[in-house]
Protein backbone atom coordinates (compact mmCIF):
# COMPACT_ATOMS: atom_id res chain seq x y z
CA UNK A 1 0.00 0.00 0.00
CA UNK A 2 2.79 2.40 0.85
CA UNK A 3 4.52 1.50 -2.36
CA UNK A 4 1.38 2.33 -4.35
CA UNK A 5 1.19 5.75 -2.67
CA UNK A 6 4.86 6.43 -3.41
CA UNK A 7 4.38 5.46 -7.06
CA UNK A 8 1.35 7.72 -7.36
CA UNK A 9 3.29 10.62 -5.83
CA UNK A 10 6.15 10.05 -8.26
CA UNK A 11 3.73 10.01 -11.19
CA UNK A 12 2.16 13.28 -10.00
CA UNK A 13 5.63 14.88 -9.65
CA UNK A 14 6.56 13.77 -13.16
CA UNK A 15 3.31 15.23 -14.52
CA UNK A 16 4.01 18.55 -12.69
CA UNK A 17 7.54 18.66 -14.14
CA UNK A 18 6.27 17.95 -17.63
CA UNK A 19 3.66 20.72 -17.32
CA UNK A 20 6.31 23.26 -16.22
CA UNK A 21 8.54 22.62 -19.24
CA UNK A 22 7.63 24.35 -22.48
CA UNK A 23 6.73 22.25 -25.43
CA UNK A 24 9.36 22.10 -28.12
CA UNK A 25 8.30 23.13 -31.55
CA UNK A 26 9.70 21.58 -34.64
CA UNK A 27 10.24 24.34 -37.15
CA UNK A 28 11.20 24.17 -40.76
CA UNK A 29 14.17 26.18 -42.10
CA UNK A 30 12.32 29.44 -43.04
CA UNK A 31 10.59 29.50 -39.65
CA UNK A 32 13.92 28.90 -37.91
CA UNK A 33 15.50 31.80 -39.78
CA UNK A 34 12.59 34.06 -38.90
CA UNK A 35 12.71 33.08 -35.22
CA UNK A 36 16.50 33.51 -35.18
CA UNK A 37 16.21 36.99 -36.69
CA UNK A 38 13.53 37.97 -34.17
CA UNK A 39 15.66 36.79 -31.26
CA UNK A 40 18.75 38.51 -32.66
CA UNK A 41 16.78 41.74 -33.05
CA UNK A 42 15.53 41.52 -29.44
CA UNK A 43 19.05 40.81 -28.22
CA UNK A 44 20.53 43.77 -30.12
CA UNK A 45 17.77 46.09 -28.88
CA UNK A 46 18.38 44.94 -25.31
CA UNK A 47 22.12 45.62 -25.66
CA UNK A 48 21.46 49.07 -27.12
CA UNK A 49 18.95 49.86 -24.37
CA UNK A 50 21.43 48.80 -21.68
CA UNK A 51 24.21 50.86 -23.29
CA UNK A 52 21.92 53.92 -23.36
CA UNK A 53 21.00 53.30 -19.71
CA UNK A 54 24.69 53.10 -18.76
CA UNK A 55 25.54 56.33 -20.61
CA UNK A 56 22.53 58.12 -19.12
CA UNK A 57 23.46 56.98 -15.61
CA UNK A 58 27.05 58.18 -16.01
CA UNK A 59 25.82 61.54 -17.28
CA UNK A 60 23.36 61.90 -14.37
CA UNK A 61 26.05 61.00 -11.82
CA UNK A 62 28.40 63.57 -13.33
CA UNK A 63 25.66 66.22 -13.17
CA UNK A 64 24.99 65.37 -9.50
CA UNK A 65 28.70 65.66 -8.73
CA UNK A 66 28.87 69.07 -10.42
CA UNK A 67 25.74 70.21 -8.56
CA UNK A 68 27.36 69.13 -5.30
CA UNK A 69 30.50 71.13 -6.07
CA UNK A 70 28.41 74.21 -6.90
CA UNK A 71 26.37 73.88 -3.69
CA UNK A 72 29.47 73.45 -1.50
CA UNK A 73 31.31 76.33 -3.16
CA UNK A 74 28.27 78.58 -2.85
CA UNK A 75 28.52 78.16 0.91
CA UNK A 76 32.28 78.88 0.91
CA UNK A 77 32.17 82.04 -1.23
CA UNK A 78 31.21 84.39 1.64
CA UNK A 79 34.38 83.29 3.44
CA UNK A 80 36.47 84.01 0.34
CA UNK A 81 34.84 87.46 0.16
CA UNK A 82 35.72 88.13 3.79
CA UNK A 83 39.37 87.23 3.17
CA UNK A 84 39.45 89.67 0.24
CA UNK A 85 37.86 92.40 2.38
CA UNK A 86 40.41 91.78 5.13
CA UNK A 87 43.26 92.04 2.64
CA UNK A 88 41.85 95.24 1.11
CA UNK A 89 41.33 96.86 4.52
CA UNK A 90 44.85 96.24 5.79
CA UNK A 91 47.43 98.85 4.80
CA UNK A 92 50.67 97.27 6.06
CA UNK A 93 51.38 94.66 3.38
CA UNK A 94 54.63 93.58 5.10
CA UNK A 95 52.90 92.63 8.36
CA UNK A 96 53.14 88.91 9.25
CA UNK A 97 49.42 88.76 10.01
CA UNK A 98 48.63 90.21 6.59
CA UNK A 99 50.97 87.70 4.94
CA UNK A 100 49.24 84.81 6.75
CA UNK A 101 45.77 85.95 5.70
CA UNK A 102 47.04 86.40 2.12
CA UNK A 103 48.38 82.83 2.12
CA UNK A 104 45.02 81.47 3.31
CA UNK A 105 43.20 83.49 0.64
CA UNK A 106 45.54 82.13 -2.07
CA UNK A 107 44.98 78.62 -0.76
CA UNK A 108 41.20 79.06 -1.04
CA UNK A 109 41.60 80.37 -4.59
CA UNK A 110 43.74 77.33 -5.42
CA UNK A 111 41.12 74.95 -4.05
CA UNK A 112 38.34 76.67 -6.00
CA UNK A 113 40.44 76.56 -9.19
CA UNK A 114 41.20 72.86 -8.64
CA UNK A 115 37.45 72.21 -8.44
CA UNK A 116 36.90 74.12 -11.69
CA UNK A 117 35.34 77.19 -10.06
CA UNK A 118 36.39 80.45 -11.71
CA UNK A 119 35.75 84.08 -10.93
CA UNK A 120 33.62 85.71 -13.61
CA UNK A 121 35.99 88.00 -15.52
CA UNK A 122 34.75 91.54 -15.16
CA UNK A 123 36.15 95.06 -15.47
CA UNK A 124 34.50 98.49 -15.12
CA UNK A 125 33.34 99.52 -18.57
CA UNK A 126 32.25 96.03 -19.64
CA UNK A 127 28.71 95.62 -20.95
CA UNK A 128 26.10 94.49 -18.43
CA UNK A 129 24.98 90.89 -19.00
CA UNK A 130 22.05 89.69 -16.84
CA UNK A 131 23.21 86.10 -17.29
CA UNK A 132 26.36 86.82 -15.26
CA UNK A 133 25.70 90.10 -13.44
CA UNK A 134 23.24 91.30 -10.84
CA UNK A 135 22.61 95.06 -11.02
CA UNK A 136 21.98 96.38 -7.52
CA UNK A 137 22.21 100.10 -8.36
CA UNK A 138 22.14 102.50 -11.30
CA UNK A 139 24.43 105.51 -11.39
CA UNK A 140 24.65 108.54 -13.62
CA UNK A 141 28.25 108.65 -14.83
CA UNK A 142 29.36 110.28 -18.06
CA UNK A 143 32.56 108.22 -18.10
CA UNK A 144 30.53 105.13 -18.99
CA UNK A 145 28.07 104.41 -21.76
CA UNK A 146 24.56 103.02 -21.53
CA UNK A 147 24.36 99.69 -19.66
CA UNK A 148 28.07 99.56 -18.86
CA UNK A 149 29.35 98.37 -15.52
CA UNK A 150 30.51 101.33 -13.43
CA UNK A 151 31.57 99.51 -10.26
CA UNK A 152 32.01 95.91 -9.08
CA UNK A 153 30.65 95.37 -5.58
CA UNK A 154 31.10 91.60 -5.32
CA UNK A 155 32.81 89.04 -7.56
CA UNK A 156 30.74 86.40 -9.25
CA UNK A 157 31.77 82.78 -9.73
CA UNK A 158 30.94 80.06 -12.26
CA UNK A 159 31.58 76.33 -12.55
CA UNK A 160 31.63 74.66 -15.96
CA UNK A 161 29.62 77.46 -17.54
CA UNK A 162 26.94 77.56 -14.84
CA UNK A 163 26.82 80.58 -12.57
CA UNK A 164 27.24 79.83 -8.87
CA UNK A 165 26.86 83.45 -7.86
CA UNK A 166 26.21 86.46 -10.09
CA UNK A 167 28.57 89.43 -9.92
CA UNK A 168 27.02 92.25 -7.95
CA UNK A 169 27.52 95.50 -9.92
CA UNK A 170 26.47 99.12 -10.34
CA UNK A 171 25.36 99.96 -13.86
CA UNK A 172 25.64 103.30 -15.61
CA UNK A 173 22.51 104.75 -17.20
Amino acid sequence: MEEDLKQEEKQEENQDLQEDQPELEILDAPQQDSKYNDMLDKYQRCLAEFDNYRKRTIKEMSARYDDGIRAACENLLPMVDNFERALDAHEDKENNFYQGVAMIARQFDGILNALGVEAIALEPGDKFDPNFHNAVAHVEDENFGQNEIADILQKGYAHKGKVIRHSMVRVAN
